[in-house]
């Protein structure tokens, strides 16, 4: 189960304590914002796409949507999102509970600058029930992200 895989992840930082499993579904921002009581765009969703035959994960803020001119003008690629299916094979988590934690071999994790207005955020952990919250640092540090993007519109940067 990729909510075990991700406490194990995060066990040895000794924060497993830190992730928290709901009663109610938290697998969409509305949901997950609901559970935790916090603005939606406060969810720092990850969303999964093909890269050049490679698996990529991009961390926005809840209120952030892609941008397709900004990610093809970024990526040099048109934005082509996972499958379902694809997500669970390839990334190594259901769609609800994807994080860029604990995440399968050669899954490139990319933040984007939507979610450097926030002091801290919340990231899914692995099921579509469960999140974490973590300052801007921490999420850099645990999920050994490649680098910041701006892919992203539809936030405001205020």
């Amino acid at each position: 189960m990729s909510i075990e895989r991700v406490k194990h992840y995060f066990a040895q930082y000794g924060m497993e304590s830190r992730i928290q499993e709901f009663d109610v579904s938290s697998a969409t921002v509305e949901l997950a914002a609901a559970a935790l009581e916090c603005e939606p765009c406060r969810i720092a969703k990850t969303l999964s796409f093909m890269l050049e035959g490679k698996p990529i994960l991009i961390v926005a803020a809840g209120d952030a949507k892609v941008d397709n001119q900004k990610y093809k003008a970024y990526f040099s690629s048109k934005a082509k999102m996972l499958r379902p299916e694809e997500t669970v094979s390839l990334i190594g988590h259901e769609i609800g509970g994807v994080c860029p934690f604990a995440v399968d071999e050669g899954v490139s994790v990319y933040l984007d600058v939507s979610l450097k207005r926030f002091d801290t955020v919340f990231p899914a952990c692995g099921s579509r029930n469960s999140a974490i919250e973590l300052t801007i640092e921490e999420l850099e540090k645990y999920s050994s992200y490649l680098e910041w993007v701006d892919v992203c519109k539809g936030w405001n940067e205020n």
